[in-house]
């Protein structure tokens, strides 16, 4: 009688490890996002700076016409190990949308590269550019401030 409890739990924990292993596959899959208020040229040099010179990543392709960069990926925690890494700049009617991908690595690798390219960002063009308020054309007048006839007889 004594087997039959190490069995089912021999069974548990047989059937507990792809479940569990599963789950971190998807984590590791995610990807993180930015939409940065800097210019799509800025913003996709900014990240070829980043990931080449700064990190001294290994550059495996570019194409800035559709907005990626493929790397090599080494992080310290995993001994040297090269992993794939992406960064997507795209440059859309909301703006430039950022998409940087590890899918080998958990998530914080890639929102620390993420934070990286916020900062050189800032660090390189300074304060972002200011928007066109919406709808084009001239900003509204002054609300606060009365008309030239206000107050007239």
């Amino acid at each position: 009688m004594r087997r039959l409890p190490s069995i089912a739990l021999a069974a548990l924990v047989a059937l507990a490890v792809p479940v569990a292993s599963g789950l971190g596959e998807r984590h590791a899959s995610a990807s993180v996002a930015y939409e940065s208020p800097y210019t799509f040229e800025q913003t996709f040099g900014t990240a070829l700076r980043l990931v080449r010179v700064d990190l001294g990543f290994k550059l495996v392709e570019k194409d800035v016409s559709n907005g990626y960069l493929l790397f090599e990926y080494r992080s310290p925690e995993s001994g040297g190990r090269v992993t794939q890494g992406a960064i997507e700049v795209v440059d859309g009617r909301a703006g430039v949308h950022v998409a940087v991908q590890l899918p080998a690595m958990p998530q914080y690798h890639e929102q620390v590269l993420l934070d990286g390219l916020v900062k050189k960002l800032a660090d390189e063009h300074g304060d972002p550019p200011k928007k066109a308020p919406a709808g084009g054309g001239a900003p509204p007048p002054d609300a606060g401030a009365p008309s030239p006839d206000a107050g007239a007889p």
